[in-house]
């Protein structure tokens, strides 16, 4: 017997249907086809079985639930050892991050390999799920260390592998990313202007966008307007104040000044432009309420800002941000950013501040994110586990939004993405975890985890792999092609769900209750 444990009442009826056949896909559809009776029986004790025969009933669960009922209903979670072999077979491959970086990197977004690190100069571990990467015997990030490379820990929980560690309260990574942006902009972009060519040619921040009238002499972002600057900023001429969200002082609104143009009937800013007016990265002559300087712990998004709500020092997000931006310059982009879990319900904000740092420096090669591009878990489960819920989205949208979801629900906006085209696979048959997730979709036929409530514990995938091949419609696991993203990289998200939740540029939302799913984490371009 090996090292696999079964549920032992599953375990009996597929030897008792196969009856002498060794024929395992026949097996299992026989076993399966008999729903009522198989479902009965299952839920109880888990035995040990031997990895081969558990390789085998693995297998020939993936190959009949491909054959009889289409590949996406075979179906792994991104972080377990067989969602490499499910999505070669074209199964569903879920991931818990959030679009964020196909919403700013772009939709062919290949991030670095896991060997890539210790080529790196300088690595992020920012977050909660890095716990792989941070124990002493991980290769890839010691091969870093020797080489001279500094890694820097953000997250609850300290590591001895990191040469330092930024110890921040649970859900405020978003504050401490928009501080650093802050720094960089500032240092980077207006002091100097080492990445004003790389900003120019592989980012959005000359595009131009709409200003749309709010009320007497002042103004809200209103989308692109299609046209892209020849320059980074318009600043010099006239300038009107804009409305900006803020999340962080109840239905307060920032207040900033922006340089504008005419162009045609509309008044026009740079995204650029927008995004030093987000962050509060002020220039003389502009109107609006600007930071006194890092110090300043009242207006954001300053490194004495996010002292308040991270527990972070000023002086270490400071030294942090200028660390990143000077090895990016020195090193052409050879920094990168591990996320992990984040524990907030608006996660993705926070990505997307995250992110921008690597776009603002040059890095947009740098995202590290473990398990690649999939279908991202909680709508998944939002569909085909959850019932209608009755949490109301609109309660999300900033101050001024238009009310395009007043009223709707998670449930109710997921339908319609999904009726408008966004990627979404069936409820699965076959289904593996590495850890207990809640709900569970109904009706699945096997549950492979390392829970006692799963009908089988995973096998090594070699030897999944190994019986995978040796039966009809085995096929070998697909490689990323790791084409680089096409196009340019974004920091304006413009889609109308981004605009009426205020979350088209990079913002922090302080953590708190959320929502089933968030409508901006179904924002995808193709």
């Amino acid at each position: 017997m090996g090292g696999s444990q079964v549920n032992q009442a599953l375990v009996r009826l597929y030897f008792e249907v196969g009856g002498g056949v060794r024929d395992p896909v026949t097996t299992w559809a026989k076993l399966t086809a008999n729903s009522q009776q198989y479902r009965h029986a299952r839920g109880g004790r888990r035995v040990p079985l031997d990895d081969g025969t558990a390789a085998e009933l693995t297998a020939a669960a993936m190959v009949h639930t491909a054959a009889a009922h289409g590949a996406k209903q075979v179906a792994a979670l991104a972080t377990s050892p067989l969602a490499r072999l499910v999505g070669g077979l074209g199964g569903a491959v879920l991931t818990e991050h959030p679009c964020a970086p196909e919403q700013v990197l772009g939709p062919r977004f290949a991030g670095p390999k896991a060997e890539d690190w210790a080529r790196a100069a300088y690595v992020l571990l920012w977050g909660e799920n890095n716990r792989q990467v941070r124990t002493a015997d991980t290769p890839t990030v010691i091969a870093g260390r020797y080489k001279g490379q500094k890694v820097v820990a953000i997250g609850t929980h300290p590591t001895r592998l990191s040469d330092e560690t930024l110890v921040v309260r649970p859900g405020t990574d978003g504050a401490l990313a928009m501080a650093m942006g802050h720094v960089l902009l500032k240092e980077f972009f207006l002091d100097r202007t080492p990445f004003a060519g790389h900003a120019l040619e592989r980012t959005d921040l000359p595009f131009l966008v709409r200003l749309r009238e709010r009320d007497a002499a002042t103004y809200v972002p209103s989308g692109l307007a299609g046209g892209v600057c020849e320059r980074l900023s318009l600043y010099g001429g006239q300038a009107v104040e804009v409305l900006l969200p803020r999340f962080d002082d109840g239905t307060g609104v920032l207040r900033r000044g922006v340089p504008v143009l005419r162009d045609g009937g509309e008044l026009v800013t740079t995204v650029f432009d927008l995004l030093l007016a987000v962050y509060g990265v002020a220039r003389p002559g502009l109107p609006g309420v600007w930071p006194a300087g890092y110090e300043d712990p009242a207006e954001p998004y300053t490194p004495g800002w996010q002292e308040a709500y991270t527990g972070v020092a000023a002086s270490r997000a400071l030294k942090t941000a200028r660390e990143l931006g000077v090895t990016a310059e020195k090193t052409g982009g050879r920094c990168v950013i591990v996320p992990g879990r984040l524990e907030t319900p608006h996660a993705d904000t926070a990505y997307r501040a995250m992110l921008a740092l690597l776009v603002l420096t040059g890095c947009g090669g740098g995202w590290a994110q473990t398990g690649g591009a999939g279908i991202p878990l909680v709508p998944y489960l939002c569909l085909h586990a959850c019932g209608e819920d009755r949490a109301d989205v609109g309660a999300l949208s900033w101050a001024l939004a238009e009310g395009l979801f007043a009223r709707r629900t998670s449930r109710s906006v997921l339908l319609e993405a999904v009726r408008d085209g966004w990627p979404m696979a069936p409820p699965p048959r076959v289904l593996a975890l590495p850890r207990p997730i809640y709900p569970l979709p109904p009706d699945v036929d096997l549950l492979i985890g390392p829970d006692e409530h799963c009908d089988l514990s995973p096998p090594a995938p070699e030897l999944v792999a190994a019986a995978l091949a040796g039966m009809s419609g085995g096929a070998a696991p697909a490689e990323a092609d790791g084409v680089p993203p096409a196009g340019r990289m974004r920091l304006l998200v413009d889609h109308a769900w981004m605009h009426e939740y205020g979350e088209a540029l990079p913002t922090y939302r302080p953590p708190g209750l959320g929502i089933p799913l968030k409508p901006t984490q179904l924002v995808r371009f193709t």
